[in-house]
């Protein structure tokens, strides 16, 4: 039983009027019936997302950071059918960016994918959808707060055409130059979690501050159990988002998704050891969820090139790194709430890093064909290539982020960030109609209004009491 076999004279894998096109992948459905299940499962992420996110904001801009997981997902999807997923997985091109062969997805239907001759076209290209949307909504937490929802969005679709495609494209891609170096990035440790903490970084940089910013209110979740329910979602997701980066149904994707599971775990295991030092034996379920997804982070590259215990040794050693650098905003003077940066960047960065020393061959073969030897093999070169792959991606992404926001910023109308009275009073009450998280029945004792309770006075506040109150501040 052979794979099928891509024809150029048949870009769509047949006219399925005249053959069956089905026929091609007889006995290797179970691949394509894997990858499909794991693609619905990397969907969790999204509202996985939006809810962590929530959760660690202030009520008041809460419920933008649930709207914005559905808008991300629509709007990257909107980019990946345009020309995203041609920019990237196109047969032709260059090592650092395809062609605009599959411009509209034209071609791209039921032939043997670019990622994997046992994947027909159209399921790799929705599971590669969703790794696009689900990096895009990391990057939004960089903006959480101030920063506006119409020009986060625009952003989104920019980044995600001359961040996110060349980074995928030099990773993944064939002719992809990371690929061929090789740098081993099994799901994503470079264009997913370095580049979207690289990013976050960059967009709050470019906002600046968020006001009152220092005041102990700012790092109060106003909801814990959001933030472990996101957490829930997003571990789940995980075991899709790592499982499915086989591209098969192999024992390789089976390693996969225990050693994500296992460094998830390891993770928890190290955030809350170095909570327990820092809090002098007490415990944070924040902190829990933090490591969780540190470990995760951590795994990613190396989800199926590692053995079990050293994934465990991944997740835990990426935890302690991520939940040490807890100041690590205040050492380098910016306001990014949500530590997506620390999480994601650094711990991506060390995920990348420890990859190209434990990388196993052993491992790595379970596919049937591939060999990806580490320094634990002998191959001691692999964590310099590693190094390098940190190094162009960290700094691609941060530095043409960093331009595209600035021009952002100061394009007439943009308002990349909102103004300070929708700031005081909330994204929520400014940027949606009728809406918020809480109940609007609920009142204060002598107050005129319903008043949410928990939420600051500020965010009650009208508009006119905000520009004077700025107007006094002045």
């Amino acid at each position: 039983m052979t794979e099928p076999v891509y024809n150029s004279s048949t870009p769509e894998g047949g006219d399925p009027t005249q053959v069956d096109v089905n026929a091609q992948y007889t006995g290797f459905e179970y691949n394509y019936v894997y990858i499909t299940t794991c693609t619905f499962i990397v969907f969790l992420i999204l509202p996985g997302i939006g809810m962590l996110y929530s959760g660690l904001s202030r009520r008041k801009s809460a419920l933008a950071l649930l709207f914005q997981a559905f808008m991300v997902l629509a709007v990257s999807t909107f980019q990946w059918l345009f020309w995203g997923y041609s920019l990237t997985y196109s047969r032709d091109g260059g090592p650092f960016i395809g062609t605009l062969k599959n411009f509209g997805l034209m071609d791209v239907l039921v032939a043997p994918s670019p990622g994997s001759a046992v994947l027909p076209d159209v399921v790799f290209c929705l599971f590669q959808l969703l790794f696009c949307a689900c990096t895009v909504m990391i990057v939004v937490g960089g903006a959480f707060e101030r920063g506006g929802i119409v020009p986060s969005l625009i952003f989104s679709f920019f980044w995600a055409t001359i961040v996110y495609c060349p980074l995928a494209r030099w990773t993944w891609s064939s002719n992809g130059w990371l690929y061929n170096l090789p740098a081993i990035d099994f799901a994503g440790g470079g264009p997913v979690h370095i580049a979207s903490g690289c990013t976050a970084l960059a967009y709050a940089l470019v906002l600046g501050k968020r006001r009152d910013h220092g005041d102990p209110s700012l790092r109060k979740p106003h909801n814990t159990t959001l933030v472990f329910l996101g957490t829930v979602l997003i571990w789940t997701g995980w075991l899709g988002f790592n499982g499915g980066s086989s591209l098969n149904a192999s024992m390789r994707a089976m390693v996969a998704v225990f050693n994500t599971n296992t460094a998830g775990c390891t993770g928890i295991l190290g955030w809350v050891l170095v909570d327990m030092i820092r809090y002098k034996g007490k415990f944070t379920v924040v902190g829990a969820c933090e490591g969780a997804i540190a470990g995760l982070v951590g795994i990613t590259p190396a989800a199926g090139c590692v053995s079990l215990w050293l994934a465990a040794c991944i997740g835990f050693i990426t935890a302690i790194v991520c939940s040490s650098l807890k100041n690590v905003n205040e050492w380098i003077n910016v306001d990014e709430g949500m530590d997506v940066f620390k999480l994601h960047g650094l711990g991506g960065m060390v995920g990348a890093f420890l990859t190209g020393l434990f990388a196993s061959e052993k491992i790595s073969a379970l596919d049937g064909s591939t060999l990806s030897p580490g320094a634990i093999d002998g191959n001691g070169v692999q964590v310099g290539k590693q190094l390098a792959e940190i190094c162009a991606i960290a700094s691609y992404s941060f530095v043409v982020s960093y331009i595209m926001l600035l021009i952002l910023k100061y394009i007439p109308g943009m308002q990349l960030r909102v103004s300070d009275e929708d700031e005081m009073l909330g994204l929520d009450r400014t940027q949606f109609f009728d809406e918020q998280i809480g109940d609007w029945s609920m009142a204060m004792p002598g107050s005129a209004s319903p008043t949410l309770v928990g939420v600051p006075k500020e965010s009650s506040t009208s508009v006119t009491e905000c520009r004077e109150r700025k107007g006094s501040e002045i």
